[in-house]
């Protein structure tokens, strides 16, 4: 069964502006595959993002070595679009934090095959980090209208920069045409009208989408819809008799040393491996642990 699925997911077309998938069986765990494209004179790495709908942080992961202003025409870029879904239930709404992308697992129409969405996001800053657990959400808001909160008010006061009371609905307000209110008093998940910022930790707290991918997940999900907002740094899964492990950096207040990353990955790969004899590659282990580059790696060794 699983080699049969990975063959047809790897047939399946990537669609811009959101990755969209059939969502596998429970035995399979990795979606998508890696995309090479050549950066045009004119572009910058994180035009090349914004093209493919991946996060500034991820496509600068997954090209150290590339100038993130000056890639220079033909430059061959990667873009991380193989993923490995969360470790979570799989519906509704799923937010892995320091993997700064959202899940969504809509309820499948009837007789239809069942889907799965992923688009990168922006969230909160160190000092105004996204809160994590379960909520849902209880509002569905077109054209919002921005109450700052006062907190936020103080800030650009201090910084030059005061804030009405009320910002309109228009080009100007940041949370763009589209809102998600969760039921977190103060909590959004919302369309931006700073691109640049999804993919990043730039927000106070709330969770920002590209317009286009909020466009697309606004008129699907309803309220009550389950939102899970989880901290995996680390995940491992199945792709036929292949397991692969992902690793993104840990977030800035997570992060206690090396050995604690080293603790945190060995334990999901052992979750990810029980009741299944594998052989595992140390040294693929220690190179997803050293490049945390958020690109899924093989670490079961083919004999």
């Amino acid at each position: 069964m699983r080699t049969l699925f990975t063959h047809l997911i790897m047939l399946l077309p990537a669609i811009a502006a959101g990755e969209s998938f059939y969502l596998p069986p429970l035995d399979v765990d990795v979606i998508g595959s890696i995309r090479i494209t050549e950066a045009l004179q004119e572009d910058t790495l994180l035009d090349v993002a914004l093209r493919f709908d991946v996060g500034q942080e991820e496509i600068l992961r997954a090209n150290p070595d590339v100038d993130r202003w000056l890639p220079g025409e033909n430059t061959k870029i990667t873009i991380p679009t193989r993923y490995v879904l969360p470790s979570a239930p799989r519906r509704g709404l799923v937010l892995n934090v320091p993997e700064m992308r959202i899940y969504y697992y809509p309820e499948p129409e009837p007789g239809q095959p069942s889907e799965i969405h992923t688009y990168p996001v922006g969230i909160g800053r160190m000092d105004w980090a996204t809160p994590l657990g379960e909520t849902r959400l209880v509002a569905r808001i077109k054209d919002p209208s921005w109450r700052p909160p006062e907190s936020i008010r103080k800030e650009h006061e201090a910084d030059g920069d005061p804030l009405p009371t009320i910002v309109p609905a228009g080009p100007d307000n940041p949370l763009g045409r589209y809102a998600l209110k969760l039921d977190i008093p103060g909590y959004l998940i919302h369309s931006t009208n700073k691109l640049y910022g999804v993919g990043m930790r730039v927000s106070h707290g709330c969770i920002r989408m590209l317009p286009e991918d909020m466009e697309r997940l606004f008129p699907l999900v309803t309220i009550h819809t389950p939102v899970r907002i989880i901290n995996q740094p680390a995940k491992a899964g199945w792709q036929g008799d292949l397991l692969f492990l992902e690793v993104h950096p840990p977030l800035e207040e997570d992060q206690a040393g090396r050995d604690a990353l080293v603790e945190t990955v060995m334990d999901v790969i052992h979750e990810a491996k029980m009741g299944h004899p594998v052989k595992l590659s140390i040294g693929a282990i220690k190179r997803a642990i050293d490049e945390q580059s958020g690109i899924p790696v093989m670490i079961s060794e083919v004999e």
